[in-house]
Formats: structure tokens, C-alpha cells, sequence
């Protein structure tokens, strides 16, 4: 699939492939989002096995990422996430709708993705997103007091289905 490109309210929205030379950026944007944030290593690994890896530019800015892995008939996003200026915006929405294509394209029946409860904002977009609660994982992210849940979300990728 071509990259996306979308008019919202920015001059030039456009999801295209990660590159190496993205993976600075990203990883700065990573680490301004969360308290424990995924390492370089994990970025360049998942651009080495070959997961779906995405960056949102807006004009020449990157505003935002996706990974997802596919395969045996499941997706499974990994992450997404949006500078802070540019969050609220839609950004995140293109990027999973994006990402959601791609795996049922790639004849994906389903897709799972985990989420902290305490993100309630990333919650309720997945939930509008057509995702479920299926499961929770105990323990699951790293938290300043110890470990936190994560709750499992799943969504079925029926081909007409958006």
C-alpha cells in the first residue's frame, strides 16, 4: 500500500514507511511521552524484522509512529504514538485506521493491541475504534510503584469493515 496522505487541519499529513534515519526522532518523541519508554535497540529491531513500522509527518515535521506485527491471521499493534503539540488532532486515528488496513490487507482476521488502564484517552479512541476488552495482563507495564496492568483490546477484521 502507498503512503496515506490526509488534509485535517496541518498543511501536509502523510503516513509513510520508517526509515534508520527516523529512528532519532522517534525515539526522542518516545521518550517525551512516556516514563518508560522503548529503547533505540527496539525501534531498529523492529524495523529489522520487518514489522510494519510508520511515521506521520506533517509537512517535513515527524509527528508520530506506529509499529505493528503481523502474522498466523493476527495483528498486533505494538505502539503508537503522537508528539504532544500535535495530539488531539487526529493523528492518532489516522495512524491506527492506517495500520488496520495494512493488516487487513494482509488477510489479518483480527488485532490486539495492550493498553495501560490509566491512559484512559488511548482507551477511549481504541474503543471507538471498533476494540474490546478481551483480557487483562497482570503486571504487565513497568510503573513507577512497581508494575501495572494492562488491559487487552481486540478488534475483528471483517473485510468491509472500517
Amino acid at each position: 500500500m502507498a503512503s496515506v496522505k490526509q488534509d485535517l487541519d496541518f498543511p501536509a499529513v502523510e503516513i509513510r514507511p520508517m526509515h534508520e534515519l527516523d529512528v532519532p526522532m522517534v525515539v526522542a518523541i518516545e521518550r517525551s511521552a512516556y516514563q518508560f519508554p522503548w529503547s533505540e535497540g527496539i525501534f531498529r529491531d523492529c524495523l529489522r524484522v520487518g514489522y510494519i513500522c510508520r511515521v506521520v509527518e506533517v509537512g517535513s515535521d515527524i509527528a508520530g509512529y506506529g509499529i505493528m506485527s503481523i502474522g498466523a491471521g493476527e495483528a498486533h499493534v505494538l505502539n503508537v504514538c503522537v508528539r504532544d503539540e500535535y495530539r488531539g488532532r487526529g493523528l492518532a486515528r489516522k495512524v491506527l485506521l492506517y495500520l488496520i488496513d495494512r493488516a487487513r490487507s494482509a488477510g489479518m482476521y483480527e488485532a490486539f493491541l495492550e493498553v495501560r488502564p490509566s491512559n484512559t484517552r488511548a482507551a477511549r479512541l481504541y474503543h471507538s475504534l471498533g476494540f474490546e476488552q478481551v483480557g487483562i495482563r497482570r503486571g504487565y507495564y513497568q510503573a513507577t510503584n512497581g508494575r501495572e496492568d494492562a488491559a487487552v483490546l481486540r478488534r475483528l477484521l471483517s473485510p468491509d469493515a472500517n
